[in-house]
């Protein structure tokens, strides 16, 4: 079946194939058509062009885009999205006084969650987490990363990866698995951390062998994950397939940034904290660096340094860490606004960093990420004679008027 959307007032993110992600000051390059068509057979774009250009096809499904913004559909490459009810409790905690690091001395954070997690059956934990990945889809996410880490537990991490695997099937869109069994020391392990690394290790055969997970990654943390550790854990993912996404540098930097580096990660993520040292381990590395400024926002901490990245000559990412604890909203408009507003990234870099350059943070630069001949035909059109900057600029409104995912409009 062919689709053609014509009269669109900008064509976003337009780009020849080969390009997988975009640093420094290319960043700030975000190529575009005005009053353009574009031909979408299947689920693959096949052509797009200028509207004097535009091909007469008697055959093909019309869409008039009525002057709106199409741009490739957001990738968040870095969410907790399956969780088990919520975390309200603590956000007021947090209003009283209360820091992170104080709720989770208290039993709250990730061990709640996790306890949460363990009590629920996995079809309420599907139901519940499905709920929300078709909250996302309405908001113009076209791909995402989920990870474990809510269990600490062998059945609770299988659980885990179960229902994304379960999501993966039944909805149409890239969605990609991570082993998080490193998110946190379970309380019943408090006094022996080898024996959890061990149970760590002894599950990630298992996940690979049933391809229940594409990636590890670790909580590289003080008070949670030391960099040996983490470097053990990455080189025995590696081995068996999983390829390392880092949690690092939310609130100290202990060394995990150059660690991860060495280890080949696809990502490191978060990194509230750079240091001089962090920026030159990035630099040429096949690691991208990814911000979760929803994360900042919620529980007030900085926000990555993206102007000093950038001006580093890295590339940057972003994602909205989607979980109950620290980021309750995978709404990535939300995202992409408060890096303009709080990271002073230029809209031009925030969409390039929710786009190809997240695409490349979870691993599908290839096929997404960017309107490209041969590229999934995942794309947001926008209401009516909407610029592009209207999409951080108008934050609290809704400026999407249809999601496309496989070349299907999304009802």
């Amino acid at each position: 079946m062919r689709t053609l959307i014509i009269h669109i007032k900008t064509l976003l993110q337009v780009r020849e194939p080969g390009i997988d992600k975009v640093s420094g000051t290319a960043m700030a390059e975000l190529p575009y058509l005005e009053e353009a068509y574009l031909l979408v057979e299947n689920d693959i774009i096949l052509d797009y062009g200028l509207m004097r250009d535009c091909p007469v096809l008697e055959d093909a499904l019309i869409i008039d885009a009525q002057q709106g913004t199409l741009l490739p559909s957001w990738i968040d490459s870095h969410t907790h999205l399956v969780y088990a009810g919520n975390r309200v409790q603590e956000f007021v905690d947090r209003i009283n006084g209360l820091s992170y690091a104080e709720i989770a001395q208290r039993g709250g954070g990730i061990l709640n969650s996790a306890a949460r997690l363990n009590a629920m059956e996995e079809e309420q934990l599907y139901r519940e987490s499905a709920v929300r990945l078709e909250e996302i889809i309405r908001q113009g996410t076209g791909a995402v990363e989920i990870k474990s880490g809510y269990g600490l537990t062998v059945e609770g991490e299988l659980k885990m990866l179960r229902v994304i695997q379960r999501l993966r099937e039944n909805y149409p869109m890239t969605i990609k698995a991570t082993f998080l069994g490193a998110h946190a020391l379970p309380h019943v392990y408090k006094d022996n951390r080898e024996g959890y690394l061990q149970l760590i290790e002894a599950l990630i055969p298992q996940i690979a062998e049933e391809k229940l997970a594409d990636y590890l990654d670790v909580f590289c943390e003080t008070d949670y994950f030391t960099v040996a550790e983490t470097e053990r854990l990455m080189a025995m993912g590696n081995h068996y397939g999983l390829q390392p996404k880092i949690h690092v540098n939310q609130f100290t930097a202990i060394g995990g940034i150059a660690a991860a580096v060495r280890h080949n990660a696809l990502s490191v993520d978060h990194l509230e904290l750079v240091t001089e040292e962090d920026l030159a381990a990035l630099q040429g590395a096949v690691t991208m660096p990814v911000a979760l400024p929803s994360c900042s926002y919620f529980i007030s901490i900085p926000y990555t340094p993206a102007r000093q990245m950038l001006q580093a000559g890295l590339p940057l990412a972003l994602a909205s860490d989607f979980n109950p604890g620290t980021s309750p909203s995978g709404n990535m408009n939300f995202v992409v606004a408060t890096a303009c507003i709080k990271m002073k990234m230029t809209p031009e870099e925030a969409i390039n960093a929710a786009t190809i350059n997240a695409a490349y943070a979870m691993g599908i630069s290839a096929t997404h990420g960017s309107i490209t001949r041969g590229k999934k035909a995942n794309f947001i059109l926008t209401q009516p004679n909407i610029h592009y900057h209207e999409l951080p600029y108008a934050f609290g409104s809704n400026r999407i008027a249809k999601v496309f995912l496989n070349g299907a409009l999304i009802p």
